[in-house]
């Protein structure tokens, strides 16, 4: 198996003409073309019946013909950027390989994965290469005929347009080449896919109207949140090192037991106690690895060009170690039948909230209340903390301010498709406050870490030395951190402005 992250753009062309380009200049000097080459290739797209996989903006496929024929898997991994793992062309379509069919295994969760549309396009592809000779990107000019299978109303379209994919060329060079394909006929594609294309309305969702209720501000939010953790759980299957998926994942996770806890009011308790608590097993999963993520950056960071004597300690390395056992073990969690029994169990609350009757009220006026009460519960928690004298309570207490401002971030961000720029500038001033609190949490957390190290025997000398100059970094990145709260705090006090609009 292999995997890239794929970074294109996609253009239609009308008529039936080919598409001619003349001169091409990059970001910083002319982009050469390699002469044509013609292909023949068919393509067969597989999902569930339901299209479970295309309505997540993933597509697993498998193309003969081409210079990569085989299966392969695309994943959301940023805008504009895909990442694409592929496997074997092997036995046929009904053969999707086990490692591909693992990593949607959250999306799929046992439904049966059946053709659902064949694209056959003919390919004429050119390498653009700057002036070192180096190819930057790859153009492909595609005449294609999509058939949809399956479905109430199997269908064939076909359509002409041209793809350009980065290969070690910037992102700034498709803007570059793109004034060549406006003048050469090129318009952006209507879609983002072939497969979207064939599908078309079989994928359409009915617009999302704003929340009326606070209970429609409640399955709005985690009905997003839902699909976050879903997008970030194959990145995360895949990921062997920090690439932000296990963080956004958890992150996802913290939001929806956020919403769950501001807005209990609105719920029925037991049945919201039985899914925080399964989401608490989730996270503290995610959070093993997180930690250590976080452990690790840092020491990199602070160890590099550190003059410290002797070889390189060995206590970074058992760190490491650390992490990629942690990360082993959170894919396995994610292969269990406890975490397929959560997904499900967060799709049914979604799909039939156990809500009160508060949940009925108008969205602006209930909450508007939840969000005041918790960036309320925030500041309190704040002027607690700073009342206090250096040390270990005042760190906690700080710890204890930072979740407080982290649920009033995620409380106003529920609220804001339904009040406005009120909430999302008060989400805003909650996330400043939030991050600057946790870089005093990060940095109190790796100093407690490295005074365990510290203190453990036949510490040779030259680790002591090193451990010595990161424990002051840490003290002076926690003492910055604290200096910044109070501007933080003076920012996010403005909010009350925005609160009294919001209860209007």
């Amino acid at each position: 198996m292999s995997q890239h992250t794929e970074i294109e753009r996609k253009y239609d062309v009308d008529g039936g003409a080919g598409l001619v380009i003349g001169h091409i200049t990059g970001p910083d000097a002319p982009v050469v073309a390699d002469e044509p080459r013609t292909w023949r290739l068919v393509a067969d797209y597989v999902d569930t019946p339901a299209l479970t996989l295309a309505a997540h903006g993933i597509t697993l496929r498998r193309r003969e013909g081409g210079q990569d024929e085989g299966w392969h898997l695309k994943l959301p991994a940023a805008k504009s950027a895909r990442r694409e793992v592929r496997g074997p062309l092997g036995a046929g379509v009904h053969h999707v390989p086990a490692r591909l069919a693992r990593l949607i295994a959250a999306h799929v969760r046992g439904q049966e994965l059946v053709p659902v549309a064949t694209v056959e396009p003919d390919r004429t592809t050119c390498r653009l290469r700057d002036r070192d000779g180096r190819v930057v990107a790859e153009l492909a000019d595609d005449r294609v005929v999509g058939r949809r299978l399956g479905g109430e109303a199997p269908s064939s379209e076909s359509w002409h347009e041209v793809e350009i994919e980065l290969v070690e060329g910037t992102p700034d060079l498709l803007d570059a080449l793109e004034p060549a394909l406006h003048a050469a006929g090129a318009v952006p594609a209507a879609g983002p896919s072939k497969l979207h294309r064939v599908l078309g309305d079989d994928l359409a969702r009915p617009p999302r109207r704003a929340a009326r209720t606070a209970g429609e501000v409640v399955t709005d939010y985690l009905e997003r949140q839902r699909d976050q953790l879903l997008t970030y759980d194959p990145l995360v299957r895949l990921a062997d090192h920090d690439d932000d998926s296990v963080h956004k994942m958890r992150v996802a996770v913290r939001r929806v037991r956020s919403l769950l806890r501001t807005h209990a009011r609105l719920l029925d308790p037991a049945p919201t106690r039985a899914l925080d608590a399964e989401l608490k097993w989730l996270a503290d999963k995610l959070g093993d690895v997180r930690d250590l993520e976080v452990l690790n950056a840092r020491f990199d960071r602070g160890l590099t060009g550190e003059p410290a004597p002797g070889s390189t300690p060995g206590w970074p390395r058992e760190l490491a170690a650390r992490e990629r056992k942690a990360r082993q073990a959170l894919k396995r969690t994610l292969s269990t039948p406890r975490y397929f029994a959560l997904l499900a169990a967060l799709d049914a609350f979604i799909a039939d909230p156990p809500f009160t009757g508060r949940a009925g009220k108008k969205a602006r006026r209930q909450s508007a209340r939840l969000v005041a009460r918790s960036w309320c519960k925030a500041l309190d928690k704040y002027a607690h903390a700073e009342r206090l004298p250096d040390g270990e309570e005042r760190d906690r207490a700080l710890h204890s301010t930072r979740k407080a401002a982290k649920r009033a971030r995620y409380t106003a961000e529920a609220a804001a498709p339904a009040l406005g720029k009120p909430a999302a500038k008060l989400a805003a001033r909650a996330e400043d406050l939030q991050e600057t609190l946790g870089r005093h949490q990060d940095a109190v957390v790796a100093r407690q870490r490295l005074m365990e190290i510290a203190a453990e025997p036949d510490l040779s000398t030259a680790d002591a030395f090193t451990l010595g100059l990161l424990l002051g970094a840490e003290r002076r990145a926690a003492a910055e951190a604290v200096r910044d709260l109070r501007p933080a705090r003076r920012h996010a006090a403005k909010s009350a402005v925005h609160l009294r609009a919001m209860k209007a």
